[in-house]
């Protein structure tokens, strides 16, 4: 039923944020849809063109610096966490829980979601290290930091966010990195991504990375760990804070029954692009440099101003133009976002193997080569949206 202020709320929940969370997801268990792949072989085929350049840049995520789409993925997970606690918490309140029922659950959803993502991060290698860079265990560390700020007031939460970001960027920058290349990276990748990147901030070279050799020696390791494939780090969850604080503050801003819908989309629209253009500044000015690998404080600007677009374009057309109809498909995957997920990386070989035993091996081909990707992670996804479905249609929903 339509809320006072406009905003559609069905049974406590808000339907826009719903959509947006299970776009997020059909995006990611379709696996872009096959489209990082397509665009691939569209630039080998025309290696001048900056068209498919660009377009391929959306579904990969970049070497090092610069972002697209596709680097907005897990930032909007995290964003969405934050969107959900406020809902959360207030039903928990109702339903008579007390503060210390709340915060033991705040900590053991923390811990089950590190350790679901040391287990996603490991479970197709028996000496894969101990990593806790995965989306999940991301998560899992901002968590209860975050909770903090539920109920609180917008200054004290943006005061929380911002201390994230200028940590972050003090601890970079004083720290300085190494000049010595990281482990793994050749004078040739140097030369070409790190130009024009202050140290502070190169691959494997950075105070992040000296942190993990400390840090995640202290586990047990097969051998000792060295650096992080791709250069993803631990501290990523510092910075990452400020983007779940900011879904937090979205949450507590389109729910506010005094608040009208038109303030309420301009706002989001102001401070969404407000966002994006200060990260950018900060990119382009040399201060910080947009690197969604190490979540650098200007990334974490740009992405979470992107987060608030997206949520201000849901929530326009959803809770205020009242189209609702076509959010089915996005609601049913948001329903049960844990266990898509979960299957999304744990089943899509598997899964894409079952098409082709029982369809034939060629069956992603049947448009030619150049759509295998697109039919095979289309097939793979909407074959994970059909088992959702059947829980949606049961009532099962996967919950921590």
């Amino acid at each position: 039923m339509p809320s006072p202020s406009g905003t559609t709320l069905t049974n406590g929940r808000l339907l826009s944020l719903d959509a947006y969370r299970g776009f997020i997801m059909i995006c990611l268990s379709w696996g872009g849809f096959g489209l990082g792949k397509f665009s691939e072989l569209k630039m080998q085929a025309h290696p001048g063109s900056g068209w498919w350049r660009f377009f391929h840049a959306q579904f990969d995520h970049g070497p090092w610096a610069g972002w697209g789409f596709w680097d907005l993925i897990m930032p909007a997970f995290i964003f969405m966490v934050g969107m959900a606690m406020p809902f959360s918490q207030s039903r928990r309140a109702r339903e008579g829980h007390s503060r210390r029922q709340i915060i033991r659950h705040t900590l053991i959803r923390s811990a089950v979601l590190i350790l679901l993502g040391i287990f996603l991060a490991s479970h197709s290698r028996a000496d894969a290290p101990w990593t806790l860079t995965n989306t999940l265990a991301q998560i899992g560390l901002c968590y209860p930091f975050a909770a903090l700020c539920v109920g609180r007031s917008f200054r004290v939460q943006a005061m929380a966010a911002a201390g994230s970001l200028l940590g972050t960027w003090l601890l970079f920058t004083l720290h300085g990195g190494s000049p010595r290349l990281g482990p793994g990276v050749t004078p040739e990748w140097a030369a070409m991504n790190h130009a024009g990147i202050a140290q502070a901030w190169w691959k494997g070279s950075n105070v992040a990375h000296a942190f993990d050799v400390w840090f995640l020696n202290l586990f047990p390791q097969n051998a000792p760990f060295v650096a992080m494939e791709g250069g993803y780090q631990t501290l990523n969850f510092v910075p990452s804070l400020a983007t779940m604080i900011a879904g937090i503050m979205c949450a507590d801003w389109v729910r506010a029954p005094e608040v009208d819908n038109t303030r309420r989309l301009r706002i989001l629209l102001i401070t969404g692009t407000a966002l994006v253009v200060s990260g950018e500044i900060l990119g382009h000015t040399g201060l910080c440099p947009i690197v969604k690998r190490i979540w650098t404080p200007s990334f974490a600007l740009v992405c979470t101003g992107m987060c608030v677009l997206m949520l201000a374009a849901f929530h326009y057309v959803v809770d205020m133009r009242g189209w609702k109809r076509w959010t089915f498909p996005l609601i049913v995957a948001g329903a049960n976002s844990i266990a898509l997920y979960m299957m999304s990386q744990l089943l899509k070989p598997w899964v894409g193997g079952l098409w082709q035993r029982y369809l034939g091996k060629d069956i992603f081909l049947i448009a030619g080569p150049g759509l295998e990707s697109v039919l095979r992670y289309s097939a793979i996804g909407f074959t994970f949206w059909l088992v959702v479905y059947w829980m949606y249609r049961n009532k099962y929903f996967v919950k921590i």
